[in-house]
């Protein structure tokens, strides 16, 4: 822990910081000199700026007792995403269990579709892989292999495969997202292991449920380095785009898109489809289309109101 230096009296000290989360009012932001409760200046509320978590904040040190202080100035954002509503994010974590319970293929694909929308790039982790065969696992990997993100498989009971995993999260700030049940809580534990962040009076106060949210939470790991979790954040929703544009959202259909009879081919009822004759051949996975197939649908019936 760094020792603290104290300001001479009546001076103005003021500190850079992350803010981890932000609860009724109060921010707790992470310094070099440890965690912070602070408010924000009126300023913001007149400028109708919120502050959300992953902001890079400039406070005023108003007590280095009680850790508390005032937000003074917003870094700018370099990104900022809707759901969940975080800022600053560099990739997305999303886990699902190889088996027990077995993959929801299409909650994965509307996950990785929402970071798509969002240009977050996406880790996908399958967890409690001791519970499937090689063969198995295989399969998974046959399926997701085209979709664009790097492929993770783990067992968080075993600890295996993670330290792959913690190589790239490091330096980053990562969403995590997926179902319950797929062994999320035991593998933020084990990423965890080496935190960082202090334990003093103003990080109790986030643990103890004061305040009660379902907002993002910035969960520090090491310098630099964050997790987001995100409480809720596993269930279905629509995307907001035309029908003609989700086949941009598939990496797998990408190289193909212009190669149909048809320019604009949707890859759904058109003929001489160069993706649909892919998928019989097994080149791209009937599974990822299926779900492609009943989003589309999705998205049509959504534009009739």
């Amino acid at each position: 822990m760094k020792s603290i230096v104290l300001p001479l009296p009546h001076t103005t000290i003021n500190m850079k910081g992350r803010v981890l989360k932000g609860i009724a009012g109060f921010y707790y932001v992470h310094t070099d000199q440890g965690l912070y409760e602070c408010k924000a200046k009126g300023i913001f509320r007149k400028q109708k700026v919120k502050i959300i978590p992953g902001d890079y904040v400039e406070i005023e040190i108003l007590s280095w007792e009680e850790r508390t202080g005032n937000i003074e100035s917003l870094v700018p954002r370099k990104n900022q995403l809707i759901r969940p509503l975080v800022s600053n994010v560099e990739q997305a974590m999303v886990i699902f269990a190889a088996s027990n319970p077995k993959p929801n293929f299409n909650l994965l694909d509307r996950l990785l579709l929402l970071m798509k929308e969002q240009e977050v790039s996406v880790l996908l982790v399958f967890n409690k892989c001791d519970l499937i065969s090689l063969e198995e696992q295989q399969e998974l990997q046959n399926i997701y292999k085209k979709c664009g993100s790097k492929i993770f498989f783990t067992s968080s009971s075993r600890g295996e495969g993670l330290e792959d995993l913690k190589a790239e999260l490091s330096g980053k700030t990562t969403v995590l997202a997926g179902p319950s049940g797929v062994g999320k809580s035991t593998t933020m534990n084990l990423l965890q292991d080496e935190v960082q962040m202090e334990t003093g009076d103003v990080s109790e106060k986030i643990a103890r449920g004061k305040h009660t949210t379902r907002h993002a939470e910035l969960i520090v790991l090491e310098q630099d380095t964050y997790i987001v979790d995100t409480p809720g954040f596993s269930s279905l929703y629509s995307l907001d785009i035309e029908k003609e544009q989700l086949r941009e959202y598939y990496e797998e259909f990408k190289p193909y898109n212009n190669s149909c009879r048809f320019l604009g081919c949707i890859h759904h009822k058109e003929p001489d489809c160069k993706i649909k004759s892919l998928v019989e051949q097994g080149e791209i996975s009937l599974i990822r289309y299926e779900n492609y197939l009943q989003i589309l649908q999705e998205i049509k019936e959504k534009k009739k109101y």
